[in-house]
């Protein structure tokens, strides 16, 4: 062959290869998927690098990703992942909750029992002794009133009864304490009504925990195989709803809320009433927002929202929710709101968190309305429906 054939045949062979390439490998991209699989079908599976996989990259404007992918293209749209329902807790038995949670009032309240105690004890009980022991229940928030009451009761047991065993003195202070919890009071909920849905409210300050209390109580009622319904009044607070409605969520009860942030309270509450009934529920909780008990159109607006439900149903329980570590504070707020709403009854949450048991005696002497639930804990079964021996023996607890 001509030597300038040779060469002519060389470039010609040079064009002819970079034109195929160019065709087939644009900057180190990925063929479209059809191009490229009909380049795959003229060409040797032998000739592939790792068994026959294609490592050729496609151009940008072919690349999954690259470009906002429509349907026809060859790509494949990822659907989004389908969200599981959290499935449906199972709460602990209500039965025996406050022995269960026994040990954690034992730990917050046991220098106030002790420290009793130990004064009672004493060899010679002077009036030194009698002053520390009223300064005692004072500092445990008792209130003065009880506290003297206490006082002189003791004063007079032990002066007749002559004795300093410490098993004989505990006995007797267990049951002047016991006395002034007052255990024949009626600490039961009303979770049924004839014909309707039993209706309670919640309410208080703000944060004492009213929505976590609504949703333990929740919790509560369903393991007593009761039908809830949740109302979130609370319309101020903007995740009152969604937090509310997670709880009820845990434990599959429905929760009545608006969209609008800021909605009218009292068409909220009116509206879970109305479909509680409908839906032929137990009982019905009506949430509602925290408000200051110094403030007059707040406490009005509050005592709006029961008026109106009471256009649907009777409201069965008004429940106050205060935190024990408020002491004295919480008596304040206590009378207002039982002013405005006629509250029924107390929880006291928080109480693992303080030694000042006798906030227990201020506020139902005070109010002349039973403690009827206490929160002893963060858990979401950490409420326990009150026990006046239970708790005085746990204040008492020599451990």
């Amino acid at each position: 062959m001509d030597f300038d054939v040779l060469i002519l045949f060389i470039a010609l062979s040079v064009i002819l290869l970079g034109t195929l390439g160019f065709f087939l490998v644009q900057g180190g991209k990925l063929l479209p998927k059809d191009k490229r699989e009909q380049y795959l079908t003229q060409r040797d599976p032998d000739d592939l690098p790792s068994g026959g996989v294609d490592t050729l990259e496609a151009p940008a404007e072919d690349r999954p990703g690259t470009e906002e992918p429509t349907l026809g293209d060859g790509v494949d749209l990822l659907e989004e992942p389908t969200v599981e329902e959290p499935s449906v807790e199972t709460p602990e038995p209500v039965a025996g909750r406050l022995a269960r949670l026994r040990a954690r009032l034992v730990k917050s309240n046991n220098i106030f029992g002790r420290s009793l105690l130990a004064l009672l004890s004493r060899d010679e009980i002077d009036e030194d002794v009698w002053d520390e022991i009223e300064e005692v229940l004072l500092m445990a928030d008792l209130g003065t009133e009880p506290t003297i009451e206490l006082v002189d009761r003791l004063r007079e047991r032990v002066k007749v009864e002559g004795t300093k065993d410490p098993a004989v003195v505990k006995s007797m202070l267990t049951e002047e304490l016991t006395a002034l919890v007052d255990p024949t009071l009626d600490r039961r909920l009303t979770v049924s009504a004839d014909g309707r849905p039993a209706v309670l409210m919640v309410v208080g300050v703000n944060g004492v925990g009213k929505t976590t209390t609504v949703g333990k109580l929740a919790r509560m009622l369903v393991a007593e195989d009761k039908d809830v319904l949740l109302g979130a009044a609370d319309t101020f607070r903007a995740a009152a709803a969604e937090q509310l409605s997670t709880w009820g969520h845990r434990v599959g009860v429905p929760t009545v809320k608006s969209d609008v942030e800021g909605a009218d309270p009292a068409s909220v509450a009116y509206e879970a009433v109305d479909r509680g009934v409908e839906l032929e529920v137990d009982v019905v909780m009506i949430d509602t927002a925290g408000r200051l008990q110094n403030k007059s159109n707040l406490m009005d607006e509050l005592g709006k929202v029961k008026r109106v439900v009471e256009k649907k149903s009777a409201v069965d329980e008004v429940l106050l929710v205060l935190d024990a570590t408020t002491g004295q504070n919480g008596l304040n707020q206590a009378k207002v709101f039982s002013e405005v709403v006629n509250v029924t009854g107390i929880v006291l949450t928080k109480l693992d968190g303080t030694a000042r048991g006798g906030i227990v005696v201020a506020i139902q002497r005070q109010l002349g309305v039973p403690v009827k639930l206490i929160g002893l804990g963060e858990g979401p079964d950490d409420l326990a429906p009150f026990d006046a021996d239970e708790f005085v023996a746990a204040l008492l607890e020599d451990r």
